[in-house]
């Protein structure tokens, strides 16, 4: 029987790696793809600064999109919270058939293993983004 290794709050710790992350950024563009707005605006975790009904209207004229992620960096820790950088080219299709490209990153955050820390909380979310059209 294969074991897995279990952080506080009961996350296993492949979860916890920077592959994981990668994985949330794939999820989250998977999302996009799929017209499930409320699926990836909870990958924010309140981080994205506007309602879900306004996340999901900067979507409207989008009829496809597709990323791919590169290799993030390794965790960077913090105060208790662990971040990485997962760098992404992003190519969008708009309704009217215009496409566009973007690169940049996404910066992914989850809160270290310290006692009390909740599932939730030990799961990776995007804390920030940035990307520019190229």
């Amino acid at each position: 029987m294969i074991g897995l290794l279990l952080l506080a709050g009961g996350l296993p710790a492949a979860q916890t790696t920077p592959a994981a992350a990668r994985a949330v950024v794939q999820r989250y563009y998977a999302a996009i793809e799929r017209g499930r707005y409320r699926t990836a605006y909870q990958l924010w975790n309140g981080a994205s600064g506007k309602r879900c009904a306004a996340f999901a209207s900067g979507f409207a004229r989008t009829a496809h999109t597709r990323v791919v992620a590169g290799t993030p960096t390794d965790g960077e820790g913090a105060a208790g919270s662990v971040f990485v950088t997962v760098p992404v080219t992003v190519t969008a299709t708009l309704r009217n058939g215009t496409r566009q490209r973007f690169r940049g990153s996404y910066v992914l955050r989850r809160v270290n293993g310290v006692d009390g820390a909740t599932t939730a909380q030990l799961r990776w979310h995007i804390a920030s983004a940035r990307l520019r059209a190229v």
